[in-house]
């Protein structure tokens, strides 16, 4: 090999390295970005938003609800079903708040202080009005979230399920004795095809989240 030839093999060789170097830099900057959040949220969107999660109205007190009527009367519908369905709520809200960089209260904090109505057709009925009154919440935080398009998706899709799909279940439960059987559920399409909420599939849902204190997230929606 002659000396010219031997430069440009090592040219070549430096110029990969560089490029390597290059890749490596992006590829790091990327991550960097990814796990920074969006934007800020205003002070009355992050309160709106932790509402929806932790308020009286909001999607952990709807899953203690459920938990408390399952706990007492057995796997029963339509409260199984609408429960899974709180569950993935309760993940698309916390996603929300993650993208944003917000603290949230990971444990919900009304699971076993929620006592269950004496029968089932009581339950069917305060819980019905409970999803009415999850949609009147959400007509009013909504304004608090305008200028963040995702999080209007988000509530708009929570709201929607809350009226379309749960609140007709447990208003049918209520005329039914408190249950409704897995035919009538399928009939009012509460199958595991049903609406989702917050871009997640409903109202069947498997999960919600679990971990000690508070959680500070970048996980993006």
């Amino acid at each position: 090999m002659d000396e010219k030839e031997e430069m440009k093999m090592k040219r070549n060789t430096v110029k990969k390295a560089l490029l390597l170097v290059v890749v490596g830099l992006l590829g790091v900057l990327g991550l960097a970005l990814a796990e920074r959040p969006a934007s800020t949220l205003s002070p009355e969107a992050k309160a709106a938003i932790l509402e929806a999660l932790t308020g009286p109205e909001g999607e952990y007190a709807a899953y203690a609800a459920y938990t408390a009527v399952i706990e007492k009367y057995g796997e029963v519908e339509p409260y199984t079903r609408i429960r899974q369905a709180e569950a993935r709520h309760i993940e698309a809200l916390k996603r929300l708040l993650d993208r944003y960089g917000v603290d949230y209260p990971e444990e919900n904090p009304y699971l076993g202080k929620v006592e269950a109505p004496a029968s089932l057709e009581d339950a069917a009925r305060a819980w019905a009005e409970g999803e009415v009154k999850n949609v009147a919440m959400y007509d009013r935080l909504i304004a608090a979230v305008a200028d963040y398009p995702d999080a209007v998706r988000v509530f708009e899709h929570l709201r929607q399920a809350s009226e379309a799909m749960h609140l007709p279940a447990f208003r049918a439960a209520a005329e039914n004795g408190g249950t409704l059987t897995l035919a009538q559920m399928q009939a009012l399409g509460q199958s595991h095809k049903g609406h989702g909420k917050g871009g997640c599939q409903g109202p069947m849902g498997d999960r919600q989240g679990k971990g000690p204190g508070y959680r500070h997230g970048s996980e993006t929606h």
